[in-house]
């Protein structure tokens, strides 16, 4: 039966209101809960589908695709590439744009292993099995890296397969870690010809922005990425980037209703997720996205400061915004949104996390501790 609007109008607005109260303590998830995009609220008035190819017109014409391709231009360039090298469109999720940057390695290396760490995303694991690959997991360095010579021992045993795919991470999940693919690339050729994707979905935009920038890029021998588009910029809505090497792309496709060409996963895309995305760019601006990393990375510098002092024994990777702990009791891991792992937990001083917050939950940090020595 039909509801009565204004009473479901109010019922989501005080979830969006009980959500609100809560971003300010929401730590250990890398998502900027700092953005403002009401003024953009006549756009939800509007459809805005991106059927098939960014760089394609489609019969429908309702799209956001001239903004949808400035977005990537702006990707290519932070990634290491010109926009002519790379064929890129915006996805539901960074995970869909691995799943469509391990498709394209298939078509490339059909009878090759994935090589991924220890430390990798959960969604490789379930890429690999919707696509039919078999996934080789790698030992991972103390710092959270993807160790070389346990790639190279690991390629070896399987050189008869034809090659090897090996999926990097650029910030890895639980310590912000980022792989060398130089490295990696020169250990996995022992099993023959390799493709590396580099799954940058938390560390890219944030590696483009490290001085010395480390080895993750196109510009360091990636074949494919993808980026998140929500995690450093702030999002009402998830989207992620891919970014292919033209060269190796399967053969334009399409449907001839649509009157595009298509080398998507999704077909039919969220022209609204493409337009924040570009609303979000244009507000920071080149310097202004380097000054929101820069900011950050200071906040997760005091961030090791301040639990150092609170006895946490934390870590940071160089560069990364992901601050290690020893898991606090079960209160702090709720209050503060933590991310944990066995014995350890995480924050990651994404924008809206402020010096005052972590302040007081290094006090909380600091509290539960004496509660456990008393």
């Amino acid at each position: 039966m039909p509801s009565d609007p204004a009473a479901d109008t109010t019922h989501l607005h005080q979830l969006a209101d009980n959500i609100r109260r809560e971003e300010r303590r929401v730590l250990g998830f890398p998502g900027n809960l700092d953005f403002s995009l009401e003024n953009l609220a006549p756009l939800l008035g509007v459809f805005f589908n991106n059927l098939g190819d960014p760089y394609s017109p489609d019969a429908a014409n309702l799209n956001a695709k001239p903004y949808e391709v400035a977005v990537l231009e702006y990707f290519a360039a932070v990634a290491g590439a010109q926009p002519r090298e790379v064929y890129g469109y915006v996805a539901s999720s960074s995970s869909e744009a691995l799943l469509h940057g391990l498709a394209t390695a298939r078509r490339m290396l059909p009878a090759a292993y994935v090589y991924a760490s220890d430390q990798a995303h959960y969604s490789i694991r379930r890429a690999c099995e919707l696509l039919g690959m078999e996934l080789v997991t790698v030992a991972s360095c103390p710092n959270g890296t993807m160790n070389p010579e346990d790639l190279r021992v690991q390629a070896l045993r399987r050189r008869r397969a034809g090659g090897a795919i090996v999926v990097a991470t650029c910030g890895t999940t639980m310590l912000g870690a980022v792989d060398d693919i130089t490295a990696l690339r020169a250990a996995a050729s022992a099993a023959g010809e390799v493709y590396v994707h580099v799954d940058a979905a938390g560390g890219g935009l944030v590696a483009a922005h490290t001085h010395p920038q480390p080895n993750w890029s196109f510009a360091h021998g990636a074949d494919s990425l993808n980026v998140s588009g929500h995690k450093i910029l702030g999002m009402p809505v998830p989207a992620g980037i891919s970014l292919v090497r033209h060269e190796l792309l399967s053969e334009t496709a399409g449907g001839e209703y649509i009157a595009a060409t298509d080398r998507t996963l999704a077909c039919s895309r969220s022209g609204l997720a493409s337009l924040l995305l570009w609303a979000r760019l244009r507000s920071l601006g080149r310097t202004g996205m380097a000054a929101l990393v820069g900011r950050c990375q200071e906040v997760a510098v005091y961030a090791v400061d301040r639990l150092e002092r609170a006895g946490a024994d934390p870590g940071l990777f160089p560069g990364s915004l992901t601050v290690t702990l020893t898991r606090p009791p079960t209160w702090v891991v709720g209050k503060w949104h933590l991310a944990c792992a066995g014995e350890r937990a995480h924050l990651v001083t994404v924008g809206h996390v402020t010096y005052a917050a972590v302040d007081e939950f290094a006090a909380d940090v600091a509290a539960a501790r004496c509660e456990l020595l008393a």
